[in-house]
């Protein structure tokens, strides 16, 4: 629109191609059923419509009046524009102001037509109760029909209720689509048309006026509440009016002193004075009666203060794009708006000659023959725009200059990949969503990655098929989008389904998911993640005597070999609990937590129970009593049910036993390290599923029996207390308040075996559908799969893959599959793009 305002342009066209074959045209004036005029102003493709995005049958689709349908399109796009998810307005007090005319789309259906759907289909009411109906918007749904006013009355009738608190948002606007010619016809009769279809707004020229199409929403706050919300404001509306002509010289014939009264209301309401006014956004239909009536009006209002260096400009968008009838007005608005975002005011169109009828060396106004520079300065910068309507009801709204916002300061963003998320109704619409935006990006390469992943995150609806790409350029962007159009695989893009899910679980495993390096990236990259770890340290150094942090980064001092279950313990206790810090500082709270053995310490920290040095206690002297057994034992997986295993390791009697049940087909043992390797090879051999577990040792064995006695004696100082957070034990099976967990209850830790499974289905019933592995690479992912069969499992580092980048992949695949994700928490700052 502002390219064609700017470039002195005209939309006027040929008529449209529905209705060829009426054999509309005729020169003649006088040709009943014909149109002198050859050209207007007309939307392409009124037709086509996505019934299935709106949750409209074809066939309820194919009643409806195309305003209706067009209507619906636009709202939602004014919405994404202004930065509000639709979905988000559900069920506020949001309401529905639209302007139309009497719809013709209709009038030739015969009684064997109606169908159920053509009466709403083509009642004015619904053009605004269908957008409530559509979004669940429970403010007022009011359509307006003050035939070409209508749109600046509705959206004097939006700014009114938010005034008096009827609404705290409202989409205003009009719509008009002529679906027949009859207006075409009915003004050839009148002689009130311009032959070449264009508004020669107050030119000598002016010959009547030209019919347009068209469809404009504005969405309304109050100021106050949309500098609160954070909303980009770009006007304000200051003061608006309505009045009626009443009995004039004539139903239809414009009224002057009217004119003028709706204007001064307007600056009264504004309490604002006429020399405050720089340019007005005029009716200017461009008829020879019309303009001199509409200027003569202004120069009363206006004309005695004003000066040759300081007049009132005044201009018509109908030059450029037509009457557009019931969207006139907010065509006008939007006009002004983008005139004050482009700090120039646009020329009028088809003026070389301003008209003859009006006495412009005194009236105080300026034809804007040229486009004039409009900057912001010392003086707020302010617009009326007037709209007439054919029935006598005039509306005035007088815009202003947003209030100026200072410019964020731009910091440089960490080299990292950002999440983008996109979403479509299907499959096929979530690919053509990606194609659109990358081709989008490629023409916008210098748009800030970081505001098109806020505006894909936090000002777009997320369907229910869904995708995330991960970039870390808008060239990357590009790439990673195509691919996702193109439905080929990529290891930066995730892709799922998302559907209602239950609450969240942090799942902590044993020993088994450590490996050399990692914590190495996170230190650097995470500064939450660094400052545990650091805290961690600070826990674990009086009873390990060696710095955690150092055994991580590989730096600083003397400690023990990395593969030792003394260093091993303790390094997986800080990764677990930093890793949850990690997790919360993107928004990601567990209501539950699980560990298995060891893990359990972390688990019972996460969620409270204990401090983070009474955890570290019992991690490090458990772990140096089990460096005596170290080298004597191992464990095994063996993806089979409790009953057969045991039938197994029978013959190997007391060197073998069942140390834990992750599910019911899934179970570890432990003992003689020779066993375990016998056992592994056979059942291999066999075709069972069986690996080795990476510990030396045999905990849940007998051969942890020497060691309790003296761990019970060094724990009788853990006090726990009353946990904020569900804790469901793998000691007991049971779901516990934590109270119970002193060090009696480490010792059984250690010792018994581990009913994974029994705390696993206590999760499940009580509907906790979403499973974090807290871990530096998943070991527990197939059992939670397994038994989380309807629900999400996923990670959070992965071997060798240990970068902040993994955890915002496994964040991306929750969001994908339906958990509601904050991503505030997560995004680098950035602005709403109109991507």
């Amino acid at each position: 629109y502002w390219q064609l305002l700017v470039s002195g342009s005209d939309a006027i066209g040929g008529l449209p191609k529905r209705w060829d074959s009426l054999g509309l045209y005729d020169p003649d004036p006088e040709a009943m059923g014909k149109s002198y005029a050859r050209e207007g102003g007309f939307l392409d493709d009124i037709e086509g419509f996505d019934a299935e995005f709106f949750g409209i049958s074809p066939r309820e689709a194919q009643s409806m009046d195309p305003q209706q349908r067009i209507v619906l399109e636009t709202v939602w796009e004014a919405l994404e524009r202004a930065g509000v998810r639709p979905d988000s307005l559900s069920e506020s007090r949001t309401g529905v102001y639209l302007g139309t005319m009497s719809s013709d789309y209709g009038k030739q259906a015969g009684l064997g037509d109606l169908d159920g759907y053509v009466s709403t289909g083509n009642a004015s009411s619904v053009v605004s109760g269908r957008v409530s109906y559509a979004l669940g918007l429970q403010g007022p749904a009011v359509t307006v029909d003050t035939a070409c006013s209508s749109s600046l009355v509705a959206t004097h009738l939006g700014v009114t209720a938010l005034r008096n608190g009827e609404c705290d948002t409202a989409l205003v606007g009009g719509v008009t689509v002529m679906s027949t010619p009859a207006l075409f016809v009915e003004f050839s009769r009148l002689k009130g048309m311009a032959a070449d279809g264009r508004c020669k707004s107050f030119s000598a020229d002016a010959d009547g006026a030209g019919w347009a199409e068209g469809a404009g929403i504005l969405l309304l706050k109050r100021l106050s509440d949309a500098e609160r919300d954070g909303d980009r404001v770009l006007a304000v509306i200051r003061g608006s009016a309505v009045n009626q002509d009443g009995r004039s010289q004539g139903l239809t014939a414009p009224n002057g002193p009217s004119q003028q009264r709706v204007v001064q209301d307007a600056l009264t309401a504004a309490r604002l004075t006429p020399d405050d006014i720089d340019a007005i956004e005029a009716h200017g239909t461009g008829t020879s009666l019309g303009d001199p009536i509409e200027a003569g009006a202004l120069a009363e209002v206006f004309g005695p203060t004003r000066t040759k260096d300081q007049p009132l400009y005044l201009g018509s968008s109908k030059s450029n794009i037509g009457h557009a009838q019931a969207a006139a007005g907010v065509a006008g608005v939007i006009k002004m708006i983008l005139a004050l975002q482009h700090d120039t005011l646009p020329k009028t169109l088809h003026a070389d000659q301003p008209s003859p009828h009006i006495e412009w060396d005194a009236s105080g106004l300026q034809l804007l023959q040229e486009a004039r520079p409009w900057e912001r300065g010392e003086r707020l910068r302010r617009a009326g725009i007037s709209s007439f309507g054919l029935s006598g009801t005039n509306a005035h709204v007088i815009l202003e200059e947003a209030p100026a916002v200072e410019a964020a300061v731009v910091t440089e963003a960490p080299e990292l990949p950002v999440p983008v998320v996109v979403s479509g109704r299907s499959e096929a619409a979530l690919r053509e969503q990606a194609g659109r935006w990358a081709d989008w990006l490629e023409r916008h390469e210098q748009v800030p990655l970081a505001d098109v992943a806020v505006t894909a995150a936090l000002h777009r609806t997320h369907f229910d098929t869904r995708a995330a790409v991960l970039a870390e350029s808008v060239e990357q962007a590009v790439q990673t989008l195509r691919a996702l159009a193109e439905g080929q695989a990529h290891e930066q893009v995730v892709t799922g389904t998302a559907q209602p899910r239950g609450k969240t679980v942090f799942v902590y495993p044993g020993q088994g998911s450590q490996w050399t390096g990692m914590g190495r990236e996170l230190l650097a990259q995470s500064p939450v993640f660094a400052e545990t770890i650091d805290a961690c340290d600070t826990a674990l150094r009086p009873f390990t005597g060696w710095s955690v942090r150092e055994v991580l980064t590989g730096e600083g001092g003397e400690h023990p070999p990395h593969d030792r279950v003394d260093v091993i313990q303790p390094a997986l206790f800080a990764m677990g609990v930093a890793l949850s810090a990690l997790w919360r500082s993107h928004g990601v709270e567990p209501d539950a937590v699980i560990g298995h053995s060891q893990g359990e310490v972390v688990a019972a920290v996460v969620a409270g129970a204990l401090t983070l040095e009474q955890g570290a206690q019992i991690v490090a002297q458990r772990s140096k009593a089990v460096l005596a057994c170290s080298g004597q034992g191992g464990m095994a997986l063996i993806e089979r049910p409790q009953a057969e295993v045991e039938e197994f390791i029978a013959p190997y009697g007391q060197a073998l036993s069942i140390a834990a049940i992750n599910t019911s087909t899934s179970t570890v043992i432990s003992g003689e390290a020779n066993a375990i390797a016998e056992i592994v090879a056979r059942l291999t051999e066999d075709g069972v599923y069986a690996r080795k577990v990476n510990v030396d040792y045999a905990s849940h064995h007998a051969h942890m029996d020497p060691l309790l006695p003296n761990l019970a004696a060094g724990f009788t100082n853990i006090t726990p207390t009353q946990t904020n957070t569900a804790f469901y034990s793998t000691v007991t099976g049971q779901p516990t308040d934590g109270t119970e967990l002193d060090g009696t209850y480490w010792c059984r830790n250690l010792r018994e075996t581990v009913r994974f499974d029994q705390a696993l289905n206590h999760l499940l019933d009580d509907h906790h559908t979403t499973y974090i592995e807290i871990s530096a690479h998943p070991v527990l992912s197939m059992p939670l799969t397994n038994a989380a069969t309807d629900g999400i499992v996923v990670g959070t580092l992965a071997r060798n893959h240990g970068s902040l980048t993994q955890l915002l992949r496994n964040l991306s695949l929750l969001h994908v599959q339906g958990h509601t994700t904050d991503w505030t928490k997560t995004l680098p700052a950035g602005s709403p793009t109109p991507l």
